[in-house]
């Protein structure tokens, strides 16, 4: 119950500086685990999913904005799994056809519910998370799916991979991917997160609370071009060059920034030559096509 396609697997890729820096760079196909529930989504609701149904739940209620990959995940594996699914967003300007991310969840039988931006700052609220459960009597999973049911799924990402390593990184919103990994780390292991957001000094501390190792992790903030779903030329110019060499669609998010600061990163020595390296793909590609209607197709796929 409650299973889609994994262990994912991991594919080495081959581009010159890797050759040239002497290191191996594999990418966790995460985003093969499902066309509509992929990557580092499916892993943090896989737990929750099976916490609400036994608890004899039959109503999901989630948070998030417009282009919300996690909101698009929730809908498609609650129609999947037999719940309904209620999705709080940010934005009462908005509306079920504002973009395609918005109009798949509303497909996939999601109830929209649009509410102000300064309400939804209630969003991590106990008191007022605890009233909107009841009064929908659902089973309330955070923004993000981050909580520590998330984590136990994402930890099983780092336990399929059987193969040692050196580093892995991973994009990093909410910070419970991150967490999950660091969890699953073993010996001289280390996770590296590329933060999307701009100046969320938070995410240190909130990491730091989730995750069992303390010493093993780092979270770079280099990288975000200006903030969440922020982007220049430099980056889509990135992406799709990345994409031409190697057919793995990336998306301007979070496994784009990924992706470029690693490049970054290795000009700037920051990996010893003979180092294996990690990527994790967490998906995120359905919110391309609205990126494209929105930016007049900029992104190859």
């Amino acid at each position: 119950m409650f299973e889609l396609d994994s262990p994912t697997p991991l594919e080495q890729i081959h581009l010159p500086i890797f050759s040239e820096k002497k290191v191996d760079v594999f990418i966790k196909r995460e985003d093969l685990i499902d066309t509509q529930i992929s990557g580092n989504k499916w892993r943090k609701l896989k737990y929750n999913l099976l916490e609400a149904n036994s608890q004899g739940y039959g109503t999901i209620l989630t948070f998030g904005g417009a282009y919300s990959n996690h909101i698009a995940a929730t809908a498609a594996a609650c129609r999947r799994f037999g719940f309904k699914s209620i999705g709080i967003i940010r934005g009462d300007e908005l509306n079920a056809n504002s973009n395609t991310t918005l109009q798949q969840a509303a497909t996939n039988g999601m109830d929209l519910q649009f509410i102000s931006r300064k309400t939804y700052q209630n969003r991590n609220d106990e008191t007022w998370v605890r009233a909107l459960g009841e009064k929908y009597q659902a089973f309330v999973i955070p923004e993000g799916g981050t909580n520590p049911l998330a984590l136990k799924g994402v930890q099983e990402l780092i336990d399929e991979i059987t193969d040692d390593f050196d580093a892995i990184l991973c994009p990093v919103g909410t910070g419970g991917t991150l967490s999950g990994i660091i969890n699953g780390l073993q010996g001289h292991q280390r996770a590296i997160g590329i933060s999307s957001l701009k100046g969320e000094s938070y995410l240190n501390d909130m990491i730091s609370e989730l995750s069992t190792i303390d010493s093993s992790w780092e979270l770079i903030h280099d990288y975000h071009f200006g903030g969440y779903a922020k982007f220049d030329s430099h980056l889509i110019k990135f992406i799709n060059q990345f994409y031409l060499e190697t057919q793995i669609p990336l998306d301007p998010i979070y496994t784009g920034k990924m992706m470029y600061g690693l490049i970054d990163l290795l000009k700037k020595d920051k990996f010893p030559s003979g180092s294996k390296l990690i990527c994790v793909h967490t998906g995120g590609l359905q919110g391309i096509e609205g990126f494209n209607n929105q930016h007049n197709d900029l992104l190859k796929t």
